[in-house]
């Protein structure tokens, strides 16, 4: 029986994680195409991409709040009930869409006033306003992703993520390099790469979900089915606390990421290239992390609770083997890293003394990515809000202030409160998960 549940979670979540791996992929080839552009350019994607990264996650994350609804009714074999609550789930997407587009445009008229090194405003505001103009195609697509991911067809999703980080890579090395008669833009031709392949994402699924017999048994329940109050009240109800729990997690590095830019351009070049890094392990874990909470929302649909937990228990083991497997070589290479991004030496340097911190904390992602996803299995995410906003704000920005400024560590030090903020949060999450699942025997 312990084998069988870790083959199929291993069976579930490998194509998250290599559908999350590409993501990165795409990160790291911006960011080493830009880098090896302009040291300039590269400050300048760094504090864009973090402040981008916020607005994505917060709105992933409301995203989230569909997939133990379609896990849950996925279970019951009730198929047009997904359909329907899929209709309402992209209606509730566009909303959320203009919401933050409007946060992000007030953000765009205040850049000046936010500490960052002057010379950087005029490389930044293009490539801002092209991200932002991408923004609506992302949240669509999660809402679609999110669908296919709780019926367990998360290989599609690989797919159509893959194939557009693809596009991507080739339309960065085309636009931001100025090859095959494209003008060189820079910076500015890695945002219109991004937004054209965000684009073509959301047309795949389309077409794959209203053009083909695929989703056949889901689709009566989408187009028959009506916009709804119920629906829409259990989206907000389950989606709002998970998007300000990951929300809060992915201010505690956009708001360092502004604390960095304070120590300069350099800091902020090696913050950009340590973010791609901390991508990585952190979508590999959380790929993972999103099959648990696929696997633990069918058996509770069922009130199957000995799975729930026994999941929540592979889920973790298989992430810490990940931890492993993805520290070690970052450890060997850490002498190496900022060299695949850079020439300039300094920003080298700046990334391998950051490493060791950023390898600490590893332990702490894994944890709270686990138990986060375990409790969105079992639809308890409202007390994650206060659980992220005391391990955020709280431990781990003022920790990040004092270590970098007041102890004088610079950016060495505001990686080092990572720790305290990630591992706090994820036994927050073990608690609670461990008492609502006794709870409830």
């Amino acid at each position: 029986m312990k084998s069988s549940n870790y083959r199929a979670l291993l069976w579930l979540g490998i194509p998250i994680v290599i559908g999350q791996i590409g993501v990165i992929v795409l990160g790291f080839a911006d960011t080493l195409m830009i880098g090896h552009h302009s040291t300039q350019e590269l400050a300048a994607a760094s504090f864009v991409n973090n402040m981008f990264n916020l607005a994505i996650i917060f709105s992933t994350g409301f995203s989230y709040g569909l997939t133990p609804i379609v896990g849950s009714l996925f279970g019951q074999r009730r198929h047009e009930a997904v359909g329907q609550v899929l209709k309402n789930s992209l209606a509730a997407n566009t909303l959320l869409a203009v919401i933050v587009c409007l946060v992000m445009a007030v953000l765009y008229w205040n850049l000046e006033h936010l500490g960052q090194p002057e010379e950087l405003l005029p490389v930044m505001r293009p490539y801002y306003l092209v991200l932002l103009s991408s923004l609506p195609f992302v949240l669509w697509f999660n809402g679609f992703k999110q669908f296919t991911d709780g019926i367990t067809d998360t290989r599609i999703s690989m797919w159509i993520l893959l194939g557009g980080n693809v596009l991507n890579i080739v339309g960065n090395y085309l636009l931001i390099y100025g090859k095959a008669g494209f003008p060189e833009l820079g910076l500015l031709g890695a945002g219109i790469a991004t937004l054209t392949s965000r684009i073509l994402m959301v047309v795949v699924y389309l077409i794959l979900f209203f053009g083909t017999s695929r989703y056949e048994a889901f689709k009566k329940g989408f187009t028959q089915g009506h916009l709804n109050k119920s629906d829409f009240g259990q989206l907000n109800k389950l989606g709002w606390p998970i998007a300000g729990q990951m929300g809060m997690e992915t201010a505690s590095f956009s708001l360092s990421a502004i604390m960095v830019g304070w120590l300069g351009s350099t800091a902020l070049a090696s913050y950009q290239i340590m973010m791609a890094v901390s991508q990585v392990c952190f979508m590999m874990y959380y790929g993972m992390g999103a099959a648990v909470s696929v696997r633990i929302s069918y058996f509770f649909g069922q009130k199957d609770l000995e799975n729930v937990r026994r999941t929540a228990r592979t889920g973790f083991h298989i992430i810490l083997v990940m931890i492993v497997l993805a520290a070690t070589p970052i450890f060997l290479l850490r002498h190496h890293i900022g060299g695949w991004f850079t020439d300039d030496a300094a920003v080298s340097l700046m990334v391998a003394q950051v490493i060791i911190p950023f390898l600490i904390y590893q332990f702490g992602d894994g944890l709270q990515i686990n138990f986060a996803n375990a409790l969105r299995g079992i639809a308890d995410v409202r007390p994650m809000m206060l659980f992220s906003f005391i391990a955020y704000f709280l431990i781990s920005l003022p920790a990040g202030y004092f270590f970098g400024f007041v102890c004088q560590w610079g950016v060495t030090g505001i990686w080092a409160a990572f720790p305290f903020g990630l591992t706090s949060a994820g036994i927050m999450y073990y608690l609670r998960f461990r008492y609502k699942t006794k709870q409830r025997c």
